[in-house]
């Protein structure tokens, strides 16, 4: 930061910024391989878990649940997580998270980030 409070956009600020793009790139493309049978494995627990309120591929059938379908897996993951330690509070998810293990969480976050939503402007 200068004195101003202003950051420094310099040489080494760029080199530094893309040195961290990186190696993120890089850690994401080792994780791809096994995100289709995350996604697999998550969608059998949809199945069984998910299902009856949020639909068999996330499209809600319920009107007070939200669609799960096309959902960011790091959002999916995030909120999962937080049903579970009661920081996020709905009764009849804060039951069904708490059953869910951290791989479960990761395996349905892969599987409903994995299904593609198309939209149509009116």
């Amino acid at each position: 930061m200068s004195q101003y409070g202003a950051p420094k956009w310099g040489p080494a600020f760029l080199f530094d910024s893309t040195m961290k793009t990186l190696l993120f790139l890089s850690l994401m493309c080792l994780a791809t391989p096994g995100f289709a049978d995350d996604a697999a494995e998550g969608r059998a627990k949809a199945e069984t878990a998910c299902a009856l309120c949020h639909g068999h591929n996330g499209m809600a059938t319920l009107p007070n649940a939200p669609n799960l379908a096309g959902q960011q897996a790091i959002y999916l993951n995030e909120q999962l997580r937080n049903y579970r330690s009661g920081k996020r509070q709905n009764e009849v998810m804060n039951m069904i998270a708490k059953q869910l293990s951290d791989s479960e969480i990761a395996h349905l976050a892969a599987w409903f980030s994995s299904v593609k939503v198309t939209v149509e402007a009116p």
